[in-house]
């Protein structure tokens, strides 16, 4: 008799995360897990420990104890795995004398995209600056590089995608492009990490919201539980010590 079929495992998945660097747990101890299609809206204050969380889901930097998993894969030091992670951060990390269309495509390359051309152009014109493709990076205004380095992100349309406050010097158009990319990902299965200091724009776009401070998640529960006329004064209690 076959047995009943197994539960797939979570796309994007934290298993008791620690970073220390030196005397300071900058993460301690965070677990949650995201199904494809779920978006984590990320807040907490600065220093909170959000980046460096991004940066050992992505595979960037090696957790001190725990381990991050890409539909049950440990990243480690796996390619194959990372490169089903995107990562958006507000800091552009372009190559200034390449063209906006060059950096696209390189990353598509790395990506071992089989038409890192038409993945290239297909990824502007989802952010709207297929216009601009071919200035070079460091002639476009802060606005541009970051819809242009939203572009490289997710050229190779992952699995799961990690956003670092990625709204920041986005015009509304900009910020309306990345949020019809995002909400299409979603669609298609990718799972979602988004840290920002907008509540308005967190709870707009996640499914489930948490809450970190001093390395550690202090609330992570479902959108649906969220009360939107009272969370701002939820927040401030929980940032400032409160239960």
């Amino acid at each position: 008799m076959a047995g009943a079929p197994s539960t797939p495992p979570p796309a994007l998945e934290a298993v008791g995360l620690r970073r220390v660097f030196g005397p300071r747990r900058a993460v301690d101890g965070v677990a949650f897990a995201l199904a494809p299609g779920e978006c984590l809206a990320l807040f907490g204050p600065n220093g909170a420990g959000k980046t460096t969380l991004l940066r050992m889901l992505a595979g960037l930097l090696s957790p001190t104890a725990g381990e991050a998993r890409v539909a049950g894969r440990p990243i480690g030091e796996d390619p194959a795995v990372r490169a089903r992670v995107g990562l958006i951060s507000h800091h552009s990390l372009l190559y200034a004398a390449l063209t906006a269309r060059e950096n696209v495509e390189f990353a598509a390359r790395l990506y071992g995209l089989p038409n890192p051309a038409a993945a290239a152009r297909q990824a502007l014109e989802r952010m709207r600056v297929a216009d601009r493709a071919e200035t070079p990076a460091r002639r476009l205004s802060r606005g541009l590089q970051q819809r242009v380095s939203i572009a490289r992100a997710m050229v190779h349309e992952p699995d799961v995608v990690l956003l670092d406050e990625p709204f920041t010097g986005l015009d509304e158009l900009g910020a309306r492009a990345l949020t019809e990319a995002l909400t299409a990902l979603r669609a298609h299965g990718a799972a979602l990490v988004l840290v920002t200091h907008n509540l308005g724009e967190g709870l707009a776009l996640g499914t489930r919201v948490a809450v970190m401070r001093q390395g550690r998640l202090v609330d992570e529960r479902s959108r649906a539980a969220v009360d939107d006329r009272t969370f701002a004064a939820e927040y401030r209690a929980l940032v400032e010590g409160g239960s």
